[in-house]
């Protein structure tokens, strides 16, 4: 029985997605969202079972039974270690969590949208668990399509535009990821993973190679948004439904992490040329992200917006881990995910509430009409204390193995950057929850400048998109200590397939005041932010004039013009390809 569960977190989406297509006209609006939600379920229960079988090791499956004969590979496998099965677990619970948020939404539509969630889910645990480079390419097609489809769902201009720039800008990753594939193939005569690391350890320094690694990296980097391809993302997500919104920065940024450090340490980890190359690269990439996102989060009005560029920020804290190409970074990296992921979930939820409750997405417009709703205001607090740093829960503990991890490199800046991005994010969003919770921040500052525009949403009873999001954030709260445990046992595997190795133990982190000091300046800027009548004129004008060039440059760059997103892209290529020649 055991030998059937690898393909059943795929197969069980897409064939229930199947039976919704065709029969969900003929049942009660009702029936799509429960049956969903315990496919989701399911799915996420299979995971957990395959997660508890991979302890001893990977679970291998050939499917059709094409296994190698002789070493060479023709078959696609999907080979499950505990990380692998631990993200499928992840997706599934907030996918479920979605659905219940959702109830009620999209009634007239019958299960359309639902169908499109279930492949969006499948194709994420095809992209987690998959062993080929070229199925890896598929399911990102399809998580691809599906995005595209949920994004411009409400087919009205705004969410058409932020949909086309999806759809142009993930489409070159898409290509660009094929382009890398081909010129892998060309070298080894194969996709396997294990294939392509033994060819590429066998030839250190193959220009071809370099060239694959700069097209696949480039591809997974947009779907990341980092800087500086992440212009699409504030588009898309400010736009998309907020039942979508919780999948797109919940799950779907942090898997192209997750993909480039699989790839970086189970395809090209043999290359030290490669490695060094990555290291420095997205080091700098993952600083710039964090920096960039945090300072336009703290510059937004439209909640949905804010919640989006503060994904790009904390993505880019992830992308250090991953950076920093050591067992503690990654450790750090994939618990700061996971926390980030529920966590992020829940407050776009929140937003969800706001904009079906108060009728609006606007955080100066709503100042004070979220009081009636205050259970939601304390979520959206919580949330916002999450993540400006609060030392509780697994976005702390991921942030105090990446501080072990920058510490044992001597990379002090890696930990500043992360410190300032917590510390702005946090504090853009306990200013919007002191805002439109309790009415505080009467005179607005830079965030008046920035874009908004009137949305709507179907309203639904307010403890039915509360309890996900509770959920979503008491899971973030889960020990720690035990997720350093498991991530100690589980990264063997995924470091070092070919043999499930077992770690040191890990350090302690070395700055133990940096969660209090992150935490203390995001509960200062927005009480700068909030109490802006009664500071000195002084101050507010040499504030002024210190933040608005660097905010009047950013607010020119994120301008909505497609063409010059696409600009980016090349220019981000260019500098990747430019790295790695001179390298």
């Amino acid at each position: 029985m055991m030998a059937l569960l690898p393909p059943l977190p795929v197969a069980v989406p897409m064939a229930v997605a199947a039976v919704l297509l065709m029969l969900a006209h003929a049942w009660p609006p009702r029936v799509p969202d429960i049956v969903a939600t315990l496919t989701a379920l399911a799915a996420a229960a299979i995971c957990a079972v395959l997660a508890r079988q991979a302890q001893h090791g990977p679970i291998t499956y050939w499917f059709g039974g094409w296994q190698p004969r002789q070493g060479v590979v023709l078959g696609i496998s999907f080979v499950i270690d505990q990380v692998g099965a631990a993200m499928g677990v992840m997706i599934g619970l907030v996918f479920a969590a979605s659905f219940i948020f959702s109830g009620g939404y999209f009634d007239e539509v019958h299960a359309h949208y639902h169908v499109l969630m279930l492949l969006f889910m499948a194709a994420m645990f095809g992209f987690c668990l998959t062993h080929d480079l070229f199925n890896l390419f598929v399911w990102f097609e399809v998580m691809s399509v599906a995005a595209f489809a949920l994004t411009g769902y409400r087919l009205e201009a705004s969410a058409l535009s932020g949909a086309l720039n999806f759809t142009v800008t993930n489409s070159l990753a898409g290509f660009f990821m094929l382009g890398g594939i081909g010129l892998l193939y060309s070298r080894a005569g194969a996709l396997d993973f294990s294939a392509l690391a033994r060819m590429v350890a066998a030839a250190p320094g193959d220009p071809v190679v370099a060239g694959s690694f700069a097209l696949l990296m480039t591809g997974l980097l947009i779907k990341s948004a980092m800087v500086p391809f992440q212009f699409w993302l504030s588009d898309a997500h400010a736009v998309a439904p907020s039942p979508v919104s919780v999948i797109f920065s919940g799950l779907m940024v942090g898997l192209g992490v997750y993909g480039i450090t699989k790839l970086i340490w189970q395809v090209f980890g043999g290359d030290p040329g490669l490695r060094a190359a990555a290291h420095g690269l997205l080091l700098a990439m993952g600083m710039a992200s964090a920096l960039v996102g945090g300072f336009m989060c703290l510059a937004q009005r439209h909640l949905k917006r804010l919640l989006a560029f503060s994904t790009i920020s904390h993505a880019g804290i992830m992308l250090i881990g991953c950076a920093l190409l050591s067992a503690s970074g990654t450790a750090g990296m994939l618990i700061y995910l996971f926390g980030h992921g529920l966590v992020k979930a829940a407050l776009f939820m929140v937003a969800g509430i706001v904009l079906a409750k108060c009728g609006g997405i606007d955080e100066l417009g709503l100042r004070g009409r979220g009081r009636p709703y205050w259970p939601a205001g304390l979520a959206m607090a919580f949330g916002g204390l999450l993540l400006a740093g609060m030392p509780v829960g697994l976005m702390d503990e991921g942030t105090r193995l990446l501080d072990v991890a920058s510490h044992a490199e001597g990379n002090d800046w890696a930990v500043i950057a992360m410190l300032l991005a917590a510390a702005l994010t946090g504090g853009a969003v306990l200013r919007a929850a002191g805002r439109i919770f309790i009415g505080w921040g009467d005179r607005p500052g830079e965030e008046a400048r920035s874009p908004s525009e009137p949305e709507r949403e179907q309203q639904r009873p307010l403890w039915l998109m509360l309890a996900p999001c509770v959920l979503l954030l008491a899971a973030a709260l889960f020990s720690g200590e035990r997720a350093r445990d498991f991530a100690q046992g589980a990264l063997g595997a995924f470091l070092y397939p070919a043999t499930h190795r077992t770690l040191q133990r890990f350090g302690e982190a070395p700055h133990a005041f940096a969660p209090w000091l992150s935490l203390g300046l995001a509960i200062g800027i927005a009480a700068f932010d909030l109490g802006r009548r009664h500071l000195p004129r002084v101050l507010l004008r040499a504030s002024d004039i210190l933040s608005e060039p660097p905010y009047r440059l950013l607010h020119r760059l994120h301008n909505g013009v497609i063409g010059d997103y696409v600009a980016w892209i090349a220019i981000g290529l260019a500098l990747f390809a430019a790295v790695l020649a001179l390298g």
